[in-house]
């Protein structure tokens, strides 16, 4: 192996999202490999990451969050900044941001001479009105010295928009966590969400216009003609960004339909999600934008069936037989495929597939992926600094 890197690790929160879970995960594997990871991360409530993670960490102190979104994002930026010119930025080979708040942070402790560079992984690109928003995450991008991508997607985009070539990083699944064998804390679990004996279809996400949550709240209540017992889970959605008008919407038609046999969880306990998956029938992520889609790994590994949008990223990773395809734009398509996912032999067909995909999946090749671009930026940093 090459000489152990430390790396600097920032993503934007503490909280379960998809970006924080792979920037944690791949501080593990990394230090599994013999690099020294830190993992950092503002930390507005003081109660830590959402679990304990097995490297170094440092949820730092942030201050309190301003009315609006941009306003809180420009303060998370300061905070970052404000953290790394306190404790200082000595001590570590490369920086690696997977955000637009730590991209800009990291920018401007670039601008001001602190480090030499850092690394951005995209895990998607978000389509902002504000005009401030837009250019933080355009900075966040450009100002960076070397790229990562999720998914082809991704890399896709960063080539043709930007003109960038972003080496691809992948995603990963812990077999560990995510597996289909219980581990005693399911019943207490279905008894606390008020779970029936029908059968339970898993969103994850939480309420969001690229979740789709609303489409596929329309196509649960088309299925509940063919399963009237059938009940719909609404898992997760810790997110900085404002999704305040579409879950006004979906509340909305929520209360017109009655709510009968949907579950709205809101964030659950790190603990809690491989237990869902597994009481689940089949994961429902009929979702119009991605990044990679991290949760259709956690689901095949947990032996579910999963509903997919026909969509980039997911084309890119899975084959035609290995997932429940659908069109995310009608929710009679959803309805179509969640109904197929409840089929009899719909397991027998789809679970042993789910099981090699997760398979390909793993978190040590997807930080071996990153080894190449650091340590040659690496040893461009130390040239820099001793130049």
């Amino acid at each position: 192996m090459a000489r152990s890197l430390r790396i600097a690790m920032l993503t934007h929160s503490t909280n379960p999202r998809g970006g924080v879970v792979h920037a944690m995960s791949l501080c593990e594997a990394l230090a599994a490999l013999g690099h020294r990871p830190v993992l950092f991360a503002p930390d507005a409530g003081g109660a830590g990451f959402f679990r304990a993670p097995a490297c170094e960490a440092v949820a730092f102190k942030a201050g309190p969050a301003p009315a609006g979104m941009t306003a809180m994002v420009e303060q998370r930026i300061a905070d970052y900044v404000a953290h790394f010119e306190s404790e200082g930025t000595e001590g570590f080979d490369l920086f690696h941001a997977h955000d637009g708040i730590s991209g800009n942070a990291l920018a401007t402790l670039k601008q001001r001479g602190a480090i030499p560079g850092f690394l951005r992984t995209v895990h998607h690109i978000d389509t902002f009105t504000d005009p401030r928003l837009a250019a933080l995450q355009e900075r966040a991008i450009r100002a960076a010295d070397g790229w990562f991508a999720v998914s082809h997607l991704w890399q896709t985009h960063l080539a043709e928009t930007y003109g960038l070539a972003a080496a691809l990083s992948g995603n990963g699944v812990d077999l560990a966590r995510f597996r289909p064998q219980p581990d005693g804390g399911e019943g207490a679990l279905r008894v606390r969400l008020g779970l029936g004996d029908g059968p339970v279809l898993l969103a994850v996400g939480g309420i969001e216009a690229r979740k789709n949550t609303l489409r596929i709240l329309e196509a649960f209540l088309q299925l509940r003609a063919l399963h009237p017992k059938a009940e719909l889970v609404i898992a997760g959605g810790a997110s900085l960004l404002d999704h305040g008008a579409y879950q006004e919407e979906f509340a909305a038609r929520l209360a017109q339909a009655g709510g009968h046999g949907i579950h709205v969880t809101g964030p659950l306990a790190d603990a809690d999600m491989p237990r869902l998956y597994r009481l689940a029938d089949a994961l429902v992520f009929a979702s119009v934008k991605e990044g990679f889609g991290l949760c259709v790994l956690e689901a095949m590994a947990s032996g579910l069936p999963v509903v997919v949008s026909r969509i980039a990223p997911f084309t890119g990773y899975l084959a035609d037989d290995e997932a429940i395809w659908c069109d995310p734009q009608r929710p009679a398509a959803i309805a179509d495929a969640m109904a197929l996912a409840l089929r009899p032999g719909a397991r027998g067909a789809f679970v042993p597939r789910g099981f090699d995909v997760a398979a390909r999946h793993d978190w040590a090749r997807v930080a071996q992926a990153h080894l190449p671009l650091y340590i040659r930026f690496a040893e461009i940093a130390r040239r820099s600094l001793h130049a």
